[in-house]
């Protein structure tokens, strides 16, 4: 049976592209299958000794189909409409979508299909989790600035569209993945109680703000990408301190329009992902903190120290700071001297050797007396002894671990060598 099974599913991926749902949905039930120790002759047509054939499949329980639906994009779970009138309005009950534009061939058809999507689903079903992702798959071919002006436009107006619909629906967890930017946040986005988990990002350009009135006291899980912040009236830039539970938060090239920093002050927040943007921090309760980027904030907190909390660190610092090294080693150092608690670090070697060769100067020793691990990231097979005996002279039992990191040419080999 397997063998069937699998044999009819090459078939189809190969010679019948438009039932390339099919394909998706066979392969989702394979493998649902075979996780839940269900046999596959259970879910297959069977025929009767008077040959009435009997569709075990779409005999299965509705929360099993659904589930199954739920892994293929939203396009794809539509389109098992086609299969029998037990799947005719299946899709509609779905809970989990994903909607993205490159299963279509042009905007205008990408549009069409979301709005009707969304007029034909049931009101009825609770809305879980809501994936959209518009890129500029077309932009490439748009020569005009009036092309792509138009584009930018329709996007934007139907996100704005999008949101007021999740948010009447009880959504607990929005993706929005868009290469343009929105002129507002609708005003029912203000105030959407049952977010749980919001994850937002717009053009590289940085012109969409992020509103300071936003209250979502259910949101544990955020991540803002490509977003634009502006001081409130106290005249800081605090953008989440009504989020009363927010646990993870992830920044993606941010920035605020003057020369503050982000202020990022939580007492639930636990785990924080910076990259590219400066910020300060007044987190008492955190235990992860991973940055990649140009450092330029000199100190973590600022004048209170309240990283005692912190135990798992990963840093990685883009190479152009390696031409201001003395000003990158001093940052580094502070910040080093703020997580004297930790218990793991993965850092680049060329930043261990920055602290080491500005050791004289530096004015106050990093403890790291509870080190237990030590990754180092680097495109070489060893380390200086030297170095390491400094980094770990207050915590010598500390276990080290090389990560060997692929440099551009040795990627360049290794896709040469993959062709021959």
């Amino acid at each position: 049976m397997v063998e069937i099974l699998s044999s009819f599913i090459h078939t189809i991926k190969v010679f019948a592209k438009p039932y390339k749902s099919l394909y998706f949905f066979l392969l989702c039930m394979f493998k649902t299958c075979r996780r839940m120790g269900s046999p596959l002759k259970k879910v297959k047509r069977e025929k009767h000794d008077d040959g009435e054939t009997i569709d075990r499949l779409s005999e299965l329980p509705d929360c099993v189909l659904l589930h199954i639906l739920s892994l293929l994009k939203t396009k794809h779970a539509v389109q098992t409409c086609i299969l029998s009138t037990r799947w005719k309005n299946l899709w509609k009950r779905l809970s989990n979508l994903i909607v993205s534009s490159s299963q279509f061939k042009n905007l205008k058809c990408f549009i069409k299909f979301v709005g009707q999507f969304l007029s034909l689903r049931d009101e009825s079903t609770i809305l879980h989790d809501f994936k959209f992702q518009c890129l500029s798959d077309w932009e490439c071919g748009m020569h005009k600035k009036s092309q792509i002006r138009t584009f930018k436009y329709v996007v934007s107006h139907n996100i704005e569209r999008i949101f007021e619909y999740v948010v009447s629906h009880n959504v607990k967890g929005l993706h929005i993945d868009i290469q343009c930017d929105i002129n507002y946040f609708p005003p029912s986005f203000f105030s959407c109680h049952t977010l749980t988990s919001l994850n937002l990002s717009f053009s590289d350009s940085q012109e969409t703000l992020f509103p300071n009135s936003l209250n979502f006291p259910a949101l544990t899980n955020l991540s803002l990408h490509y977003l634009a912040f502006r001081a409130g009236d106290d005249g800081r830039v605090k953008p989440f301190t009504l989020f009363n539970r927010l646990n993870s938060l992830t920044l993606r090239y941010c920035k605020v329009l003057g020369k503050q920093n982000i202020c990022i002050s939580s007492v639930t927040l636990a785990n924080l992902i910076i990259e590219y943007c400066n910020f300060e921090l007044n987190t008492p309760n955190l235990c992860n903190f991973v940055y990649k980027g140009i450092p330029l904030v000199k100190q973590l907190c600022g004048s209170k120290n309240n990283l005692c909390s912190v135990k798992h660190v990963n840093i990685d610092i883009d190479d152009r700071s390696l031409k201001k090294s003395a000003q990158t080693s001093l940052i580094l150092h502070n910040w080093l001297v703020e997580l004297a608690n930790i218990e793991s670090l993965t850092i680049c070697s060329h930043t261990l050797e920055i602290l080491y060769y500005v050791r004289d100067k530096l004015k106050v020793e990093f403890l790291l007396c509870n080190l237990k691990s030590l990754k180092v990231k680097t495109d070489r097979s060893s380390i200086h002894d030297g170095i390491l005996e400094f980094f770990l002279q207050n915590s010598p039992s500390a276990k080290v671990e090389l990560i060997r990191r692929l440099r551009f040419w040795d990627l360049q080999i290794i896709r040469v060598e993959d062709t021959i």
